[in-house]
């Protein structure tokens, strides 16, 4: 919290409020058992989080401490049994900008927060005498809770059900009935392969919308190929992957095999704690082969800065700290970019903890340094990369090296055959010809042979040979295998590199690499379970990380699972499970999620396969007038999730739709179409952009070349990034930019095309308003209701004498829909 204006005139009431109430305090402390609202787990937390900063053990403005019970309550801002006499809650109750709101800086109370102020001052404001802070929630181990006793016992369909169920009846709230089998196949379509279903499997499943055959189909989703690319998404924005250095300079590098990895791991259903050691230590793994070694893609993801004068110490550190504060919030849910400088100020981590961690990343081999050390403008990309494999690469590598040594040795032997007949060619040439040579070949021809040195006959030599027909011919068939040679390099993979010798690691006074500290060891943090027996190396973070000891691990990863299919997770803040973040609205529900994860083997589609069978996400989304009052935001999952896709599924769904979609996987980005010259830069290597030819350009948006200064810019309007950093949650922005996209841009314009054309070609034998319920239904799932069908007509009406301009309408308007766009 922060000071309170007026204290001196505040502080008289204060006194005698206090005088008053200590028998009430002393009274409420003796009924924490029948207190309606808890305070240890309910009001602690929300004033560690919202006041501790200002009023807490290490700072008290204006005097004030809200930490400790004694001083809490002799303060007098809380007056037991009457709220309306409780500045605590006056000052929480006012409107966000006020002078006198607490707390003053960050996100103020939410209407729940200060109903359970409220709540707990109207039962006497029970703190009990002998209560000792718990440790944070996040950082204790999971246990498996038991399920929760409901009222309404046929409505679970998993153990899921009966936490969310217990939370709803327990805030007399329903769940929502079932959604319509068409709402529910499109939306598991779009979660587990990021792609729609064909009006065929629509129709299959509305005639048969039974459990068993859901389960089915679930099966077979996560069976096919596109689940690595839907799910692979938002790891590469946890990765920062990008197909480009960042900063001015900003050139391309080769990373993508590290792209395909995620994909087919994912595909695979690598568990998740193999998935965590091998991107961050597969090359340090025994058995380590090159799949394991360009996992490690994950942290050679980081930007490098090769601007001319930049300094490769500071880059080299600027990419240590990265991957300390990327580990941090992709395993741990915690930001640790402060204590670079400074202990945490909220959650338990001091600045001692950040660095043993970095000391885990220190010692990997340099990215970018001057090629010449006296030149600061020198500093150029180095790497460290690896050659990928490709049998039928090689071969033909090989027989190209092969040619070229023939070829060569042909070169070799005309040369030997000119050099012997060098003095009777010079004596052939005439006065004419002796014109068009270059003066260094005339001063030689000039001398008598005798006289020639070993360079001038050289030089004579080489005038020869470009001068010979033979040698022109052996000339150009090695400039083409050189070409042919290059094309058959092999393809490469930035991957991490330990050094034989690890490099020593210090604090950083104040985060400045330039003054180093006291010396640290690799180490975690002390909070947290103890690292395991073994060398301080990045496999042994990697498998520390991964323990079922680690409170946070299973925790963070399935809140953010759960948020990609809810739209929002457990955790509402993703990337902070400290006490700045949000606390879970089913705590239990999260702990059941974590353990189920752990013990079934860490496998991403066991768990997304139990969420995606439950009650609870089968719910129908609308919203009902009490929803709404109540619990707009839907944290306590009274309905079926609804939000816009993201912006690689807008693309994708626009693409399937219209049956332009090419499903090949794996390779080099693509490059679709996008405005002229925004790839122009000053500095580092130019390029032209080219539209991949053919249906390259039409391949899933995973596949999309991603340049950090110049991002496709279609995806940049639904809110996707540059990937500068580790990115948890994106966000979602409603602008008339995103409209515009829709309408104009080429990708959505050639999209609208292909989509009349498909429904004049594969309905052309149907009846009109049969036309349009099959493009209503490849757009949407469903069929349209009477008025939508009336709108559709008079978009073909409006062209009797243009059918495909009618039906270009048709489409058009069809892919714009929001519920189009939208995952529901």
């Amino acid at each position: 919290m922060t000071q309170l204006p007026h204290l001196a005139d505040f502080a008289r009431l204060v006194a005698i409020i206090a005088v008053a109430m200590l028998p009430s305090v002393a009274f409420a402390a003796d009924n924490s058992q029948t207190d309606a609202v808890r305070f240890e787990q309910d009001i602690y937390p929300l004033l560690r989080k919202a006041c501790f900063e200002c009023h807490g053990a290490d700072t008290q403005e204006a005097g004030l401490r809200v930490d400790e019970r004694r001083a809490f309550f002799d303060s007098g801002s809380v007056v037991p049994g009457n709220p309306n006499d409780s500045e605590l809650l006056r000052r929480v109750m006012l409107p966000e900008g006020h002078d006198e709101i607490m707390p003053a800086v960050g996100d103020p109370f939410t209407t729940n927060e200060v109903s359970s102020l409220r709540d707990w001052i109207v039962n006497g404001a029970t703190w009990p005498q002998d209560f000792i802070p718990p440790k944070h929630w996040a950082y204790v181990s999971p246990d498996r809770p038991m399920l929760p006793e409901v009222k309404h016992k046929p409505w679970p369909q998993s153990p899921i059900d009966h936490f969310v169920l217990a939370k709803l009846e327990s805030l007399e709230l329903e769940p929502s009935p079932a959604a319509s089998p068409e709402k529910l196949l499109r939306r598991v379509h779009l979660d587990l392969i990021g792609l729609p279903p064909t009006p065929q499997e629509v129709n299959a499943f509305v005639s048969n919308p039974s459990q068993q055959h859901y389960r089915q189909i679930v099966d077979e989703l996560l069976a096919r190929p596109q689940f690595g690319e839907r799910w692979a998404r938002p790891w590469l924005d946890l990765a920062r992957y990008a197909d480009s250095h960042g900063f001015q300079r900003d050139d391309l590098r080769e990373i993508w095999a590290y792209r395909d990895w995620v994909i087919q791991a994912m595909n695979d259903d690598m568990p998740f704690d193999r998935f965590t050691i091998e991107q961050i230590a597969g090359d340090l793994l025994p058995d380590a082969t090159e799949s394991t070694r360009i996992a490690t893609g994950f942290h050679r993801c980081a930007p490098t800065n090769v601007e001319a004068g930049s300094l490769p110490e500071e880059t080299r550190t600027e990419q240590i700290i990265d991957r300390v504060n990327t580990t941090g919030a992709v395993w741990l849910g915690t930001t640790l970019e402060c204590c670079q400088c400074h202990d945490h100020k909220y959650d338990p981590f001091p600045t001692k903890d950040y660095y043993r961690m970095l000391a885990f990343f220190n010692s990997t081999q340099r990215e970018a340094d001057r090629t010449d050390s006296k030149k600061p403008s020198s500093i150029a990309f180095q790497g460290p990369s690896m050659d990928l494999a490709n049998p039928q690469r090689a071969q033909r590598r090989k027989q190209l090296q092969t040619k070229q040594a023939e070829v060569k040795q042909q070169q070799s032997k005309r040369r030997d055959e000119l050099a012997d007949e060098l003095k009777s060619w010079v004596t052939s040439i005439d006065s004419d010809a002796m014109k068009s040579m270059p003066d260094p070949v005339k001063e030689v021809i000039a001398k008598a042979p005798e006289q020639w040195t070993p360079k001038e006959e050289k030089t004579l030599l080489d005038h020869c040979m470009k001068q010979d027909s033979s040698s022109q011919k052996i000339t150009k068939q090695l400039s083409k295998i050189q070409r042919d040679l290059k094309s058959a390099a092999p393809d490469k993979t930035l991957v991490m590199i330990e050094l034989e010798e690890a490099r020593p690691t210090h604090i950083y006074e104040r985060g400045n690499y330039q003054t180093p500290g006291a010396p640290v060891q690799p180490g975690t943090p002390e909070i947290l379970h103890a690292m395991p027996q073994g060398p301080g190396n990045r496999l042994s973070l990697a498998r520390w990380l991964v323990s079922q000891e680690n409170p946070l691990v299973a925790r963070v990863v399935v809140n953010r699972w759960w948020a990609e299919l809810f739209g929002q997770g457990i955790v509402s803040t993703e990337e902070d499970f400290g006490i700045k973040g949000e606390q879970p609205t089913h705590p239990e529900l999260l702990d059941w999620l974590a353990v189920e994860f752990m013990e079934n083997g860490w496998s991403r589609k066991k768990l997304l396969r139990e969420i995606v069978h439950s009650a609870t996400y089968q719910q129908s989304s609308n919203i009902t007038p009490q929803q709404l009052e109540r619990d707009d935001r839907n944290k306590q999952l009274a309905r079926g999730p609804r939000m816009r896709m993201d912006a690689e599924m807008i693309r994708d769904n626009a693409l399937a739709i219209s049956g332009l979609l090419s499903l090949k996987q794996f390779g080099p980005p693509i490059r679709p179409y996008q405005p002229s010259g925004i790839w122009t830069k000053v500095g580092g290597q130019k390029y032209n952009y080219q539209v991949s030819p053919g249906n390259e350009q039409h391949r899933r948006g995973i596949y999309v070349v991603l340049k950090r200064g110049s991002p496709y810019p279609s995806f940049l309007n639904f809110d996707a990034n540059a990937r500068l950093a580790c990115t948890v949650q994106r966000s979602r922005t409603n602008t008339p930019l995103q409209a515009l996209t829709l309408l104009n841009d080429p990708v959505y314009v050639e999209a609208a095309q292909s989509l009349a054309q498909r429904i004049q070609s594969e309905a052309a034998d149907r009846p009109l308003n049969q036309q349009l319920t099959y493009a209503f239904q490849l757009c949407t799932a469903r069929t349209p209701n009477k008025s939508e069908l009336i709108t559709l007509r008079h978009l073909v009406e409006l062209y009797p004498q243009d059918i495909d301009k009618g039906w270009f309408n048709v489409a058009a308007a069809l892919l714009n829909l929001h519920e189009t766009i939208t995952k529901d």
